[in-house]
């Protein structure tokens, strides 16, 4: 982790208090909980007790002459920080600590949180769209949306986020969208979408240039738990599909 790059990307974030009533800096704050984060904290009072165990090592990059605030404190001043700049900035932080190679693998997807359904006040479970960047094991960016089916719209929004020129993105078929397309191929990168039924004019074109196919490479046999398996892969240009499905899937 590069502890300069994160000064550089955190120092300018809004701070949404009087300035005659702040004690404690945000940028030490923040430095305080993305690091105790990132150590493994998990609540308010475990990056408290982060502070405290590690402030002399604290003080080599922040100010920290109040010493640590406590949880309450620290709780209250995240919570008013401006999530949309937060997110672009720690995004921003991200990337330019962990750089994309050529054709690494950046996998787009959906995930409901658990026990995020409120029944009592009727409260809608919560959905994230990450993109996770799977050779360095890092999330690059993430999208909240109230409904499964804003994915449409929250995923290329995330994609605009993200630089990702020479990466090969992979989306589930419910990303199977032009503007999601477009979006991956305006930034510079590949893609690798499931095709299913909810594009019928696609997925018929598809399934009519496989069959018009004659498939030269043999399957491949193995034999793992208890059992033989047998998978074969025919790969097509995208010059064997009609001029208007090229045309509109870029």
């Amino acid at each position: 982790m590069s502890l300069t790059l994160l000064t550089d990307h955190f120092a300018d974030i809004e701070d949404p208090r009087q300035a005659s009533k702040v004690t404690y800096k945000l940028f030490d704050v923040l430095f305080l909980t993305l690091t105790a984060v990132i150590s493994g904290a998990e609540g308010w009072e475990e990056i408290e007790d982060f502070g405290h165990l590690r402030l002399k090592w604290l003080k080599k990059y922040g100010d920290f002459s109040h010493g640590i605030p406590v949880h309450d404190t620290i709780a209250r001043l995240v919570c008013r920080i401006d999530p949309q700049a937060f997110h672009q900035r720690f995004i921003q932080w991200m990337q330019a600590t962990e750089k994309l190679t050529d054709k690494q693998v950046v996998a787009v997807d959906g995930k409901t949180l658990r026990r995020s359904y409120k029944r009592h006040d009727r409260q809608s479970t919560l959905h994230m769209i990450s993109a996770f960047a799977t050779k360095i094991g890092v999330v690059l960016g993430q999208r909240r949306t109230d409904e499964k089916s804003n994915e449409i719209t929250a995923v290329p929004e995330l994609l605009e986020l993200l630089e990702l020129e020479g990466a090969m993105v992979t989306l589930d078929a419910m990303s199977c969208q032009k503007q999601i397309v477009k979006t991956i191929v305006k930034k510079k990168a590949d893609y690798c979408i499931a095709v299913k039924k909810n594009q019928k004019s696609l997925y018929q074109a598809l399934q009519d240039a496989f069959e018009l196919s004659e498939s030269n490479e043999p399957g491949h046999v193995e034999q793992k738990h208890g059992r033989v398996e047998y998978r074969s892969y025919d790969v097509l240009s995208a010059l064997e599909l009609p001029t208007g499905i090229r045309s509109v899937w870029s």
